[in-house]
Protein backbone atom coordinates (compact mmCIF):
# COMPACT_ATOMS: atom_id res chain seq x y z
CA UNK A 1 0.00 0.00 0.00
CA UNK A 2 1.43 3.08 -1.21
CA UNK A 3 0.84 6.27 1.64
CA UNK A 4 0.25 9.79 0.30
CA UNK A 5 3.96 11.78 1.08
CA UNK A 6 1.21 14.67 2.81
CA UNK A 7 0.54 12.13 5.59
CA UNK A 8 0.27 13.85 9.69
CA UNK A 9 3.71 11.87 9.58
CA UNK A 10 5.15 14.00 7.16
CA UNK A 11 3.37 17.36 8.52
CA UNK A 12 4.93 16.10 11.93
CA UNK A 13 8.22 15.93 10.53
CA UNK A 14 8.26 19.35 8.77
CA UNK A 15 7.16 21.04 11.48
CA UNK A 16 9.74 19.91 13.98
CA UNK A 17 12.44 20.87 11.48
CA UNK A 18 11.02 24.42 10.92
CA UNK A 19 10.48 24.96 14.51
CA UNK A 20 14.19 23.91 14.66
CA UNK A 21 15.45 25.98 12.14
CA UNK A 22 13.64 29.17 13.29
CA UNK A 23 15.34 28.44 17.21
CA UNK A 24 18.58 29.53 15.20
CA UNK A 25 17.47 32.92 14.82
CA UNK A 26 17.13 33.92 18.55
CA UNK A 27 20.14 34.22 20.25
CA UNK A 28 21.84 31.11 21.67
CA UNK A 29 25.57 30.27 22.80
CA UNK A 30 27.57 29.57 19.87
CA UNK A 31 27.01 26.54 18.02
CA UNK A 32 24.07 25.36 20.36
CA UNK A 33 21.68 25.31 17.28
CA UNK A 34 19.25 22.93 15.84
CA UNK A 35 20.43 22.41 12.69
CA UNK A 36 22.49 19.47 12.91
CA UNK A 37 19.47 17.57 14.53
CA UNK A 38 17.64 18.75 11.40
CA UNK A 39 20.42 17.12 9.39
CA UNK A 40 19.83 13.67 11.17
CA UNK A 41 16.44 14.12 11.77
CA UNK A 42 15.25 14.51 8.37
CA UNK A 43 17.87 11.93 7.02
CA UNK A 44 16.40 9.27 9.86
CA UNK A 45 12.94 9.98 8.71
CA UNK A 46 11.76 11.84 5.27
CA UNK A 47 11.34 9.60 2.63
CA UNK A 48 12.18 11.33 0.07
CA UNK A 49 16.30 11.78 0.26
CA UNK A 50 16.17 14.93 -1.52
CA UNK A 51 13.89 16.56 0.59
CA UNK A 52 16.27 15.31 3.72
CA UNK A 53 19.23 17.01 1.60
CA UNK A 54 17.23 19.99 0.92
CA UNK A 55 15.53 21.12 4.46
CA UNK A 56 18.71 21.98 6.35
CA UNK A 57 20.04 23.97 3.28
CA UNK A 58 16.99 25.63 3.43
CA UNK A 59 16.82 26.25 6.82
CA UNK A 60 20.67 28.00 6.88
CA UNK A 61 20.25 29.28 3.74
CA UNK A 62 16.94 31.32 5.15
CA UNK A 63 19.03 32.27 8.40
CA UNK A 64 21.93 33.06 6.48
CA UNK A 65 20.06 35.83 4.70
CA UNK A 66 19.05 37.50 8.25
CA UNK A 67 22.45 36.23 10.09
CA UNK A 68 25.11 36.80 7.51
CA UNK A 69 27.45 34.97 5.43
CA UNK A 70 30.78 34.31 5.62
CA UNK A 71 34.30 32.41 3.34
CA UNK A 72 33.47 29.05 5.21
CA UNK A 73 29.73 28.16 4.44
CA UNK A 74 30.34 25.68 2.01
CA UNK A 75 32.28 23.42 4.24
CA UNK A 76 29.46 24.22 7.25
CA UNK A 77 26.84 23.17 4.53
CA UNK A 78 28.32 20.43 3.35
CA UNK A 79 29.06 19.26 7.07
CA UNK A 80 25.21 19.05 7.41
CA UNK A 81 25.05 17.47 3.96
CA UNK A 82 27.09 14.46 5.85
CA UNK A 83 25.15 14.35 8.51
CA UNK A 84 21.85 14.31 6.22
CA UNK A 85 23.89 10.35 5.52
CA UNK A 86 24.21 9.70 9.37
CA UNK A 87 20.16 9.50 9.58
CA UNK A 88 20.16 7.25 6.82
CA UNK A 89 22.33 4.92 8.52
CA UNK A 90 20.28 5.76 11.66
CA UNK A 91 16.94 5.04 9.86
CA UNK A 92 16.84 1.27 10.79
CA UNK A 93 18.20 0.97 13.73
CA UNK A 94 16.46 4.16 15.60
CA UNK A 95 17.12 3.54 19.35
CA UNK A 96 18.31 5.50 22.17
CA UNK A 97 21.83 4.67 22.20
CA UNK A 98 22.01 4.90 18.28
CA UNK A 99 20.26 8.58 18.22
CA UNK A 100 23.11 9.25 20.81
CA UNK A 101 26.25 8.06 19.05
CA UNK A 102 24.63 9.82 15.89
CA UNK A 103 24.85 13.28 17.58
CA UNK A 104 28.33 12.70 18.69
CA UNK A 105 29.20 11.62 15.76
CA UNK A 106 27.37 14.64 14.06
CA UNK A 107 29.66 17.09 16.47
CA UNK A 108 32.71 15.52 16.17
CA UNK A 109 32.31 15.70 11.97
CA UNK A 110 31.08 19.49 11.99
CA UNK A 111 33.76 20.53 14.26
CA UNK A 112 36.38 18.94 12.70
CA UNK A 113 35.47 20.01 9.20
CA UNK A 114 34.51 23.81 10.04
CA UNK A 115 37.42 23.91 12.25
CA UNK A 116 39.91 22.80 9.62
CA UNK A 117 38.07 25.36 6.98
CA UNK A 118 38.34 28.28 9.15
CA UNK A 119 42.22 27.11 9.46
CA UNK A 120 42.87 26.67 5.39
CA UNK A 121 40.63 29.77 4.78
CA UNK A 122 42.67 32.23 7.01
CA UNK A 123 39.32 33.39 8.45
CA UNK A 124 40.91 33.26 11.60
CA UNK A 125 44.90 33.97 11.08
CA UNK A 126 46.24 30.81 12.79
CA UNK A 127 49.69 29.96 11.87
CA UNK A 128 50.56 27.73 9.03
CA UNK A 129 51.38 23.79 9.24
CA UNK A 130 50.31 21.35 11.86
CA UNK A 131 50.67 24.04 14.31
CA UNK A 132 48.00 26.54 13.33
CA UNK A 133 45.77 23.48 12.43
CA UNK A 134 46.27 22.19 16.26
CA UNK A 135 45.75 25.92 17.09
CA UNK A 136 42.23 25.95 15.45
CA UNK A 137 41.28 22.72 17.19
CA UNK A 138 42.07 24.32 20.27
CA UNK A 139 40.40 27.44 20.21
CA UNK A 140 37.24 25.43 18.95
CA UNK A 141 37.21 23.51 21.56
CA UNK A 142 34.63 25.58 23.57
CA UNK A 143 32.15 25.87 20.45
CA UNK A 144 33.07 22.15 19.64
CA UNK A 145 31.45 21.60 23.45
CA UNK A 146 28.21 23.48 22.80
CA UNK A 147 27.86 21.50 19.35
CA UNK A 148 27.58 18.64 21.66
CA UNK A 149 25.32 19.54 24.06
CA UNK A 150 23.43 21.09 21.35
CA UNK A 151 22.95 18.35 19.31
CA UNK A 152 22.33 16.11 22.13
CA UNK A 153 19.69 18.45 23.60
CA UNK A 154 17.61 18.52 19.84
CA UNK A 155 18.20 15.29 18.97
CA UNK A 156 16.36 14.55 22.10
CA UNK A 157 13.39 16.93 21.60
CA UNK A 158 13.05 15.73 17.58
CA UNK A 159 13.62 12.53 18.28
CA UNK A 160 11.79 11.97 21.47
CA UNK A 161 8.81 14.25 20.29
CA UNK A 162 8.73 12.21 17.01
CA UNK A 163 8.62 8.86 18.93
CA UNK A 164 5.82 9.76 21.60
CA UNK A 165 3.61 11.14 19.32
CA UNK A 166 3.92 8.25 16.96
CA UNK A 167 4.37 5.57 19.78
CA UNK A 168 0.95 7.45 21.57
CA UNK A 169 -1.38 8.36 19.08
CA UNK A 170 -3.59 6.58 16.18
CA UNK A 171 -3.54 8.74 13.75
CA UNK A 172 0.45 8.77 13.01
CA UNK A 173 0.44 5.22 13.17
Amino acid sequence: MNKSILSPKFYLILSIIFAGAMLRLIPHWPNFTPIASIALFGGTYLKRKELAFLIPVLAMLLSDVIIGFHNVMIPVYASFLLIVSFGFILKSKVSMVNVVTASLMSSLVFYLITNMASWATGMVPYSTGITGLMQAYIAGLPFFLNGILGDLFFNGVFFGAFYMVTKKSRIFA
